[in-house]
């Protein structure tokens, strides 16, 4: 065995790590995982081994090293659209109610979170169909709404913010009818316009932590991020969602993820050819 391969006794100490710091439940067999996405930090921190490097993460009295390893371990795999059908939904199912209520004066702001947001093309995804919703919806306005979206990893974060892609992220997803109205070219990237980024809020957010400070929303997105997660803290994220919806708010989560067993609060419907889900705490047991 090379000195450099990781022990049982250290991929079990790092793998409790990253579960207790952000988690992420890395199975057994995942030890290169663990061995290729942390190697660089370990060199850089003058670590021989795996399990001095876990030391030395244990031990830190600053966040930094910590934040690093979250960073390395998160998987932002993304792209514009992702699915089409929860975006369809958005669109068609779940803004005309709540501005509705706008015109009626029964309320001024429809609040939208993007739990996990990577590196932007969600967020960014979800203020073009609220645009696009308010060019044939007359009185409604880019001012009624506001996106707050979320993501654990610093750099991802900090990709979002900037709102700057290259040609490879562009040809993901995005229309050519969406590039051209919402982006334009800045030398060899693509920026996002400021009107999208007017409407979102990014925010560093581990969701371990209470959701309450968040405030209330109507819709939350939260896709591909839970699949990495064990059953309980599942639950717990679940459970703190649907105490974060507002009455009969709406819950998007992607088609590889389950409620079933885990958030029996919320009630599956369908549309367009894919589910989400209504909140209802009043009727637990809605699942069926």
């Amino acid at each position: 065995m090379s000195p450099d391969a990781i022990t049982t006794t250290e991929f079990k100490l790092l793998r409790d790590y990253i579960e207790e710091h952000c988690g992420i439940c890395l199975g057994e067999g995942k030890a290169y995982l663990i061995e290729t996405r942390l190697a660089g930090l370990m060199v850089e921190n003058g670590c021989p081994d795996y399990g001095s490097f876990y030391r030395l993460a244990k031990n830190a009295g600053t966040p930094q090293l910590r934040d690093k390893i979250i960073d390395a371990m998160t998987t932002n795999e993304t792209l514009w659209f992702r699915d089409t059908h929860p975006f369809t939904t958005l669109a068609e199912k779940l803004l005309p109610p709540l501005t509705d209520e706008i015109l009626r004066g029964g309320r001024f702001r429809i609040r939208i979170w993007s739990a996990a947001c990577s590196t932007g093309q969600e967020p960014y995804s979800l203020a073009m169909v609220i645009h696009e919703y308010c060019r044939t919806h007359p009185g409604i306005l880019p001012s009624h709404f506001e996106i707050l979206a979320t993501d654990i990893s610093p750099s991802a974060l900090f990709l979002a913010k900037a709102g700057r892609y290259d040609e490879n992220a562009m040809r993901r997803g995005l229309p050519d009818e969406m590039r051209a109205r919402y982006f334009h070219s800045d030398g060899s990237v693509w920026k996002v316009n400021e009107e999208l980024k007017n409407l979102i809020t990014y925010k560093k957010f581990n969701l371990q932590e209470p959701m309450d400070p968040l405030g209330r929303f109507d819709i939350i997105f939260c896709r591909y991020v839970t699949i990495y997660f064990a059953e309980d803290f599942k639950k717990k994220i679940f459970d703190g969602m649907a105490r974060a919806l507002a009455p009969s708010g709406h819950l998007v989560v992607s088609a590889v993820e389950s409620l079933r067993g885990i958030a029996d609060q919320f009630l599956p419907l369908t549309y367009s050819g894919g589910l989400y889900y209504q909140c209802d705490l009043a009727n637990p047991g809605g699942y069926r």
